[in-house]
Parts: structure tokens; sequence; C-alpha cells
């Protein structure tokens, strides 16, 4: 269980994230067409997971925009925005905001990916919605960059994460 905090209040997520140089657990999402699609439809990439409570807030919304606007200096990578959102929800933002360089996620469908990512919020207002964090899988599989931002209106450290992505 890790600790963070929603304006200084703590609260907890059911487990911890995947540790660096552990293999990511699969996972079931859904696309803004409905469509399911799961690790092994990414093979071959990497990928930058930017997980989040709901795009209806400004802080997740604002790392969508960022991490939209810094995908397209990523090499063979694919940058997933997932929250709990229903994908009409994503499907509305990014038409509006002109998102078209990342891929959104909901985790719409009976998936374990909060439980086994360990972001699922588990007390306090935002009980049941996912933590904001990054989680960087490299063309293997496996962790090479984590970051579970310790409170949650808070953004994350995009510069840290692009580094990890640059080393790959």
């Amino acid at each position: 269980m890790a600790h963070i905090t929603l304006k200084g209040n703590p609260i907890h997520t059911f487990g911890d994230l995947p540790r660096e140089k552990d293999k990511t657990p699969d996972f079931l999402l859904t696309t803004t067409d409905l469509k399911d699609v799961s690790l092994k439809d990414f093979k071959g990439k990497n990928l930058l997971l930017n997980i989040f409570p709901s795009l209806d807030t400004d802080v997740c919304a604002m790392s969508v925009r960022r991490f939209n606007s810094l995908a397209v200096k990523m090499k063979n990578t694919r940058v997933l925005c997932i929250s709990k959102d229903l994908p009409f929800a994503h499907k509305r933002f990014c038409v509006a905001e002109g998102i078209n360089n990342v891929i959104s996620l909901s985790e719409l469908r009976n998936s374990d990916f909060g439980k086994d990512y360990g972001v699922r919020i588990e007390d306090g207002p935002m009980a049941g919605l996912l933590a904001r964090s990054v989680v960087i899988i490299n063309t293997e599989g496996t962790v090479v960059y984590r970051e579970l931002v310790p409170e949650i209106t808070q953004e994350p450290d995009y510069d840290t994460a692009l580094k990890a992505l640059e080393a790959l």
C-alpha cells in the first residue's frame, strides 16, 4: 500500500507500482472506439503510461496535453493515457483539445489494471479512481521507470520521465 495525499490529506493505494526491472503485468483497457487492448497489442514499442484520476480535473487534463505535445519527440514509443473515465469522455476531451499523439484508454470493463499496477485509490473522496503516476515499459515488457506522484494535485515529473525514455 502506497501513501499519497490529496490536498495534504493522506490517502492510500491498493498496492505499489511495479518495481523497476519487473516484468509488466498485462492489462485490459478500452479505447475511445470501444475496442479492448492489452499489453501484447503494443509489442515491440516502448510505452509511457500516463495514469491519472480523471480528465475532468485540471492537472489530469494538463498531463494529457503535455504528454501529447511531447509524444512526437519519442521514438518507437506509444503514450497511453489511462483513467477510469468512460471512453466517450476520453474521445470528447481529445477531439475538443486536438489531442492526437497519445492513445486514450479507459478502465471501463472488468479490469484489474488499478490493482495490478498498484494505483487504485483505496480511501478518501477519490476512492476507486487511479492515482497519478507514470510507468515506462521497454520493448521487452520490463519497467524501466516509475513515478507515483506523492500529491494528487501535482503534475508528474515530465523531464525525468523523458530522460528515462531517451536512455532506451
